[in-house]
């Protein structure tokens, strides 16, 4: 019999938006987090740049809201721009108050860095890791209150609706999950009042990424399922600079870097950002990275190389403490010889469409940071806008909600768990295969750029493999491999299928059939649901 746990809010993921916004619902509802597989294992932990804030006197809300839309290429939506970047500076203060250690200048004011497509300097961060610092201090909240349950090694397999009772309807709602206690290797049914993805990133559809393992697209690919309006999948940030080392897996090298001065060269020296844009290397991540795809193309050679030896050694090491002692380990001395690096699947603008909110279009069913797409971003990312949106929105959402978490019941009885006539299995080679291929096809055919030729083959491809691992999973006990494999294959279809219907360039999405931008027939959200 399927274990059943009852709760007034599940929080399916452990980053910055999901733990920021139970934080806020405790005071209020029971709340429970599930994460697959450490509390701390997120992409939140990752970000080493930090969080966009208008809090400088040379700044303003209008510069940062007109920074966000030049990089989202005309597709952001202005309002949600709009309330982000205004409410953001209280969030900070909030996170202060929540014990983050930001870092500061000698009066004791906040540092603020700049980074790529910024025209001020407001970037808030501790050092270069300020994701772990805002993971760290916010786990200890979580940890310390009495209204949250964190469930590790808790694995959302379905959204529960409607439909798991044979209801066909298309008013859905959302009363939980089913989960896979992976350690247990049980599945449990969780019913929720209300339900929030917050379950990250997607980068591991791709072979070269800068996210953790864990970021297989989950949310999006469970709320798609269910019914969910998903937007702007196209739209794959790739970020310009991963170190470019066989052991590194894609180590981050921040955007400060180059907005601290660090040049971008070719293997010889010369540099060569003035041929794509007049701000150089602090262009936007999308221009940066077609710029080293580019070059790297046409040199034949395997990176690029970002130079900051010219720069005082100490502040270097100051600034970049992190990323000089990683390089280090790897025989890089980044103060004295310049860094190897490529482009890596960074960040999903797109995920499930919200309202300012949180909402979305799955009655009861909220999504808030890199899982959700709230129209911020549009065709591209401004850097260090995504924990702020997570924040911003996350609250949003808690505002929300605490109005009517205790209208709502989860006294609805659901079947339990059902894997009869499924048998385990050791063909795990067939789930790792798959896994690399799917990869491959997206790094061939549906990176930073594209074409329709591509699209189509990737599109065969990818379909395949998804009739060939649907038809395993029915017959097979589910494990976090196949569950994660199943996800990523649907997560890279979806992206196919929205860059087949952007039939123009526009911000991460580049076609060499339609290389320019089409705002008469494409100034719109690429929308997509099953049914």
């Amino acid at each position: 019999m399927t274990e059943s746990i009852k709760t007034d809010v599940l929080v399916i993921g452990s980053g910055i938006g999901g733990l920021y916004f139970a934080i806020s619902m405790a005071d209020h509802a029971k709340v429970t987090i599930i994460t697959k597989k450490e509390s701390s294992t997120s992409n939140t932990n990752w970000a080493q740049g930090g969080i966009a804030a208008t809090i400088d006197r040379n700044d303003s809300a209008e510069l940062h809201i007109a920074d966000t839309l030049d990089a989202g290429a005309g597709l952001c939506n202005v309002e949600m721009v709009s309330l982000m970047v205004e409410e953001g500076p209280q969030h900070i203060e909030r996170l202060k108050e929540l014990g983050v250690n930001f870092t500061t200048s000698d009066n004791e004011q906040l540092h603020l860095g700049k980074e790529g497509g910024h025209s001020r300097s407001r970037i808030v961060h501790a050092q270069d890791l300020t994701g772990r610092e805002v993971e760290t201090a916010l786990l200890n909240r979580v940890n310390s209150h009495p209204n949250i349950t964190l469930l590790e090694h808790h694995f959302a397999i379905e959204l529960l609706t409607e439909h798991h009772l044979g209801i066909k309807t298309n008013d859905i709602n959302c009363y939980g999950a089913y989960v896979l206690d992976s350690k247990q290797r049980q599945p449990k049914k969780i019913l929720a009042k209300i339900t929030m993805l917050a379950s990250g990133g997607l980068g591991q559809i791709y072979p070269y990424t800068t996210n953790p393992e864990i970021a297989t697209g989950d949310g999006v690919a469970m709320a798609y399922r269910a019914g969910a309006e998903i937007a702007n999948m196209e739209f794959i940030q790739f970020h310009p600079t991963a170190l470019y080392h066989p052991k590194a897996k894609s180590f981050l090298i921040s955007e400060a870097v180059r907005g601290f001065g660090g040049i971008l060269r070719l293997k010889n020296g010369q540099e060569f950002m003035h041929k794509y844009d007049k701000r150089l290397n602090l262009a936007p991540r999308d221009i940066v990275a077609r710029a080293i795809d580019s070059e790297i193309k046409k040199s034949g050679e395997e990176c690029v190389f970002l130079d900051v030896t010219h720069i005082d050694p100490e502040k270097t090491r100051e600034h970049f403490p992190n990323i000089y002692q990683t390089c280090l380990s790897f025989g890089i001395d980044m103060t004295r010889e310049m860094i190897p690096v490529v482009p890596a699947a960074h960040y999903s603008c797109g995920g499930v469409r919200t309202d300012k909110r949180g909402r979305s279009t799955i009655a009861r069913l909220y999504a808030c940071g890199e899982t959700s797409c709230t129209g911020v971003h549009g065709a591209n990312r401004l850097a260090s806008n995504s924990l702020l949106e997570a924040l911003v929105f996350a609250w949003r959402s808690y505002l929300a909600i605490s109005e009517e978490v205790n209208k709502r019941d989860n006294s609805i009885d659901f079947p339990d768990w059902d894997d009869t006539g499924t048998v385990n299995s050791e063909e795990w080679i067939l789930v790792s295969h798959n896994k690399r291929e799917a990869q491959q096809v997206m790094n061939d055919y549906v990176g930073i750029v594209r074409s329709d030729l591509r699209l189509q083959r990737a599109n065969r491809r990818i379909d395949f493999l998804k009739e060939e691992t649907e038809s395993y999973y029915k017959k097979t006990k589910i494990t976090t491999q196949i569950l994660e494999l199943r996800n990523i294959i649907k997560v890279a279809s979806l992206i196919i299928q929205s860059a087949i219907k952007r039939r123009e360039s526009r911000g991460l999405h580049y076609t060499t059939d339609y290389p320019c931008k089409d705002d008469t027939h494409f100034l719109i959200d690429t929308v997509l649901r099953s049914f």
